[in-house]
């Protein structure tokens, strides 16, 4: 009966399902079947010479690949795609995780609460967005703000490290543990990674960026006890830039 349908929806938008991706129900308790091409595309992606991000010489190739591209499937649910904001000149840039709800409507990075959040932190060190550039390791929002899979995250990880080498900071920071965990090639959690620096090489010729890891501004919304930690690191990147 439609009226026992009702529990089921309340629980799906308390988990933050808010999009229905396919139009017909999927038995998930069935055999598994065969990879889709483009999951396999997907997986194949961190060959960054067959990827559509190795071709790009400006930002504006960038952009036109990224909206082009067909090797990940959060593009078919997406409003937007969040390509940037900020000064592509800046010495500093951030890289956070994925766009949210308002980020996928606006098609800009961090317009959210999270996004207020960072902009008021960096003006504890005298940064703003003309003087800085952000961008997301996911240019299109995973359905209910899950977080992306691996798939997801290898289909895409070339672009951001293509708009890395692009941009050239004299400084990354990187936001949350899936942007740090993926461009730092490491397993280790945002709780060891943040406060130190690091270096980062687009490239293997690439010269060496110093990078700073710490909390995302959307986990500090949900534990506010740790923006202190955030302060801090945004004073080392302040001592670095000077």
């Amino acid at each position: 009966m439609k009226s026992d349908l009702i529990p089921l929806l309340q629980w799906y938008h308390e988990m933050g399902v808010d999009v229905a991706v396919l139009d017909e129900p999927q038995n998930r308790f069935l055999a598994k079947q065969p990879s889709s091409p483009i999951i396999e595309k997907s997986m194949a992606a961190p060959v960054l010479s067959n990827h559509p991000a190795s071709q790009c010489k400006t930002l504006e190739e960038l952009r036109q690949a990224m909206a082009s591209f067909t090797g990940c499937a959060l593009k078919e649910t997406a409003m937007n795609m969040v390509f940037a904001d900020g000064n592509p000149k800046a010495d500093v840039m951030l890289v956070g995780e994925a766009p949210g709800a308002d980020e996928d409507r606006l098609g800009k990075p961090f317009v959210g609460q999270s996004g207020q959040l960072l902009d008021k932190a960096l003006a504890t060190v005298k940064l703003d967005r003309t003087r800085v550039y952000i961008s997301n390791i996911i240019p299109w929002r995973p359905p209910g703000n899950r977080p992306p899979t691996t798939a997801e995250i290898a289909a895409c990880q070339p672009f951001i490290e293509k708009h890395i080498e692009l941009i050239s900071p004299k400084v990354l920071i990187l936001l949350g543990g899936v942007a740090a965990k993926t461009l730092l090639a490491t397993t280790e959690g945002i709780v060891k990674l943040r406060g130190k620096w690091h270096s980062y090489r687009p490239t293997p010729t690439s010269s060496e960026i110093k990078t700073m890891a710490t909390f995302h501004p959307a986990y500090l919304l949900r534990s506010p006890g740790q923006k202190a930690f955030v302060w801090r690191d945004l004073l080392a990147v302040e001592r670095a830039l000077n």
